[in-house]
C-alpha cells in the first residue's frame, strides 16, 4: 500500500492541512499513515498540549493504547534533508536511540536547533495553506494561555 498524499487534523478550532514529504521520511510518513489509519487520533482523547516553539500533539497522557511500534529508525540524515522551520511537522522523541511513535509537533518559527538535537527530529509534513497556518497560530495562542486544543478526528488525504 502506498502512503497518502497527506492527512488533515481537525480540531475543535479548525482544520489544520498537512502534506507528506516522503522523499524525507518514507519510513516515518508510512508509520505516521498507519497510526492514522488505526483511528488513534480520532478517539476525542489527543489534544495539543504544548506552546513555545512548537505545538504537540499525540498520545501522551491518555489511555489509548497503541498497537504500532516504535519507529526502527530516525531518518533526519538519511533522505532529502528538510529543515524544523515555521509549518515543518515532525515526530517528537525522547533522547538517542529514540525514534519517536505517536507524538509529533508543528514549528512555530524556524528551529534550526532541532535538526541535530538528540539525533535530530524528522520532519515528515508540512502545513499546507494559509488557513491552516492560521489555525496552528490560534491553538499556539489558546495553548500558550494555558489551555488544551481538542483534536476530534486526523484523516488521511490522498
Amino acid at each position: 500500500m502506498s502512503t497518502p498524499a497527506g492527512f488533515i487534523i481537525i480540531t475543535n478550532i479548525g482544520s489544520i492541512r498537512l502534506k507528506f514529504l516522503q522523499n524525507a521520511a518514507p519510513k516515518t510518513t508510512a508509520h505516521v499513515a498507519k497510526l492514522i489509519s488505526t483511528g488513534l487520533f480520532s478517539t476525542g482523547q489527543s489534544t495539543f498540549y504544548r506552546s513555545d516553539f512548537v505545538i504537540q500533539t499525540g498520545l501522551y497522557g491518555t489511555n489509548v493504547q497503541n498497537p504500532v511500534p516504535d519507529l526502527p529508525v530516525n531518518e533526519t540524515a538519511l533522505h532529502d534533508r528538510v529543515t524544523n522551520d515555521r509549518g515543518a511537522m515532525a515526530i517528537a522523541h525522547f533522547d538517542v536511540p529514540d525514534n519517536g511513535n505517536s507524538e509529533m509537533f508543528i514549528s512555530l518559527q524556524h528551529n534550526e536547533h532541532l535538526d541535530s538535537a538528540y539525533g535530530g527530529y524528522c520532519v515528515f509534513a508540512r502545513v499546507e495553506d494559509d488557513e491552516s497556518f492560521a489555525v496552528v497560530d490560534e491553538i499556539a495562542r489558546v495553548v500558550k494561555g494555558k489551555g488544551t486544543v481538542s483534536v476530534s478526528e486526523v484523516t488521511l488525504s490522498l
